[in-house]
């Protein structure tokens, strides 16, 4: 009993003891409830930032800047893709014009003419689709392809080249053919020698059997196989035929389209655009041998296909010089008097016989406008490729047919019927040059542009007459958008 009295004495001396501590502790308790109840504590804002804080680790930081560089990845992968787009379209597209201006050599160079070269060819179509059969090649352009290398002449020879698509020996053997040159040029000169038909016919079945170039199934089929190899190495179809010329070791490193490639190097010729240009005339001989016909006629006027371009009766023509001072600034534009950014220098001779006429020579600097785009490119290009620091000379720009008339009295070369000048789609550059490196070039950029159906030439005694198309301004820029 004694122990329990003395602990609660114990307790309350304790209390005593804490009493002022806790007293205090609720005072200070009771005026910090009294300033939170008036505003002048506001725990608000410290408890937002507090929440920020929480809500935004620093740990996000990272996955946004990887979305920012996925986001700019995605848009170039986008970018390369649209211009890789955009380089077949125009590739395309070149091809296509390419094709429509048909090749004037095939045209007149075929034995016979192009109309029996064609129905030479034509004979041979039921062996060219079976050749095709199974592999990925196109009959029209492996039959395009016998027309340009034999015009559909089965025993043709060139060289060590023999039959319908002009396999060498070497390559004969290794599309798996039997060659025996020995046997083969015995049979070849007997053959020649023979009064007999019947006998001649059998010397022919003995030398298919010891070279089978001489055998037109064998020979397609062959063909046919190398295409196809060639088109799975180099991933193009373009860039395969190119290659039946070239070699696929030259196109190996090739990763862009032929018309690429043709445009903006010398490396290949223009060997897959005569093949164009030669299924084109096999699908015209089939659907509209009038068409194909009235192209002929057009190629042979002139030494150019500028008529076939141009033809009289579809061309405006400027009769008088008042015609031609009222077409500058829509028909005509005045061409550019400043050599050190044209690359194109006037000569003195430009508008010679405007003085007879009572006219400025001025008069007659003028050309068409997609005519005057493409001597502005030529200049520009040439001194590109070649340094030259001289421009090419022009000579010769618009003229009307008083002018014509009155040229014709004192130059031999002028048009006695229908001038192109007189149309401003044709200009004359003097055949002067700084250099043979800027002969070159020049060269280089007539044949492109050539082989794209933008222009054609002439090449006269003392200057290249070009014509120019009336779509040339469009062309200059697919070859462009190609690089070249």
């Amino acid at each position: 009993m004694t122990e329990l009295a003395h602990e609660a004495t114990c307790l309350v001396c304790r209390a005593r003891a804490h009493a002022p501590r806790r007293l205090a502790q609720g005072l200070a308790l009771f005026a910090a409830g009294l300033c939170v109840t008036s505003g002048i504590l506001d725990l608000r804002p410290a408890q937002r930032a507090h929440t920020r804080a929480a809500a935004t680790p620093v740990i996000e930081a990272a996955p946004a800047a990887e979305a920012k560089r996925g986001a700019v990845a995605h848009q170039v992968f986008a970018q390369n893709a649209a211009t890789a787009r955009a380089h077949d379209a125009a590739a395309l597209q070149v091809e296509r014009d390419a094709a429509l201006g048909v090749d004037r050599s095939l045209l007149l160079a075929s034995p016979g003419g192009v109309i029996a070269t064609a129905a030479r060819v034509a004979q041979w179509r039921p062996l060219v689709v079976r050749a095709a059969r199974g592999t990925e090649v196109d009959p029209n352009l492996l039959e395009a392809v016998v027309f340009v290398e034999s015009s559909g002449r089965g025993d043709v020879t060139g060289g060590s080249a023999v039959g319908l698509t002009q396999l060498h020996p070497s390559a004969a053997r290794r599309l798996g053919l039997h060659v025996d040159l020995r046997r083969s040029n015995k049979l070849t000169r007997q053959i020649f020698h023979t009064w007999s038909h019947a006998h001649a016919k059998q010397l022919r079945r003995w030398r298919a059997r010891y070279d089978q170039r001489y055998a037109p199934a064998h020979e397609l089929r062959a063909t046919a196989s190398y295409l196809d190899s060639a088109r799975e190495t180099l991933g193009r179809t373009d860039l395969a035929v190119e290659s039946y010329h070239v070699g696929v070791k030259t196109l190996r490193e090739v990763h862009v389209p032929f018309a690429e490639l043709y445009l903006r190097s010398a490396a290949t010729d223009d060997y897959y655009f005569r093949v164009l240009a030669a299924k084109r005339v096999m699908h015209l001989w089939r659907a509209n041998r009038n068409a194909l016909r009235f192209e002929l006629a057009q190629q042979v006027r002139k030494n150019s296909s500028e008529e076939y371009m141009h033809p009289l009766s579809q061309t405006h023509r400027f009769a008088t010089p008042n015609a031609i001072l009222r077409a500058y600034g829509h028909a005509l534009r005045a061409i550019p008097m400043d050599t050190p950014h044209t690359h194109i220098a006037i000569s003195g001779t430009l508008g010679a016989e405007a003085r007879k006429l009572g006219r400025s020579r001025r008069l007659y600097r003028g050309l068409r406008p997609p005519t005057l785009d493409v001597l502005l490119y030529i200049g520009r290009r040439v001194h590109e490729l070649s340094g030259s620091r001289r421009g090419l000379l022009l000579t010769s720009a618009v003229r009307d047919n008083r002018y014509q008339r009155t040229l014709m009295r004192v130059n031999a070369n002028a048009a006695r019927s229908y001038s192109m000048h007189t149309t401003g789609y044709a200009f004359d550059i003097a055949r002067s040059y700084s250099s043979p490196r800027q002969a070159r070039a020049f060269q280089f950029v007539l044949e492109r542009l050539s082989a794209v159906n933008a222009i054609t030439y002439i090449r006269e005694s003392g200057a290249i007459h070009i014509a120019v198309s009336s779509d040339g301004s469009a062309k200059l820029r697919l070859i462009r958008a190609l690089g070249g």
